[in-house]
């Protein structure tokens, strides 16, 4: 069971507006045990049951970019890393899976002792 005088401080620091990363730093640093701290995180994680929810722990200079890319794009900052990992796994989709058979045919020839002498006169 985590410390629940660790969770009360956890919670208010993030309604204070530190990130997780700030949190466990200065809370180590006070000489709080590591295994305590995370343990007291993964106790505030959240327990989702359905597959398409994903956490995400931003830091404040990476969140302040989403929120600027999001406002140029009239999004809410939920809708602009959906669309960011929309466009991931379309661009990824594209792209030729890691095995084929062309590609073999290409390092086949390159290899090969077939021609490797000097072209033709």
């Amino acid at each position: 069971m985590a410390n629940k005088e660790l969770i009360k401080f956890i919670v208010e620091a993030r309604k204070r507006g530190f990130g997780d990363y700030q949190i466990r730093e200065a809370l180590i640093n006070h000489g709080w045990p590591v295994q305590e701290v995370e343990k007291a995180f993964v106790s505030l994680t959240p327990k989702y049951k359905f597959k398409n929810q994903v956490v995400l722990f931003l830091d404040n200079e990476l969140l302040a970019l989403l929120e600027k890319r999001a406002k140029k794009n009239i999004f809410t900052i939920s809708e602009q890393i959906e669309d960011i990992l929309r466009r991931s796994c379309i661009n990824q989709s594209k792209k030729k899976s890691p095995y084929d058979a062309k590609l073999d045919d290409v390092l086949v020839s390159v290899f090969s002792r077939k021609n490797t002498g000097k072209k033709g006169k």
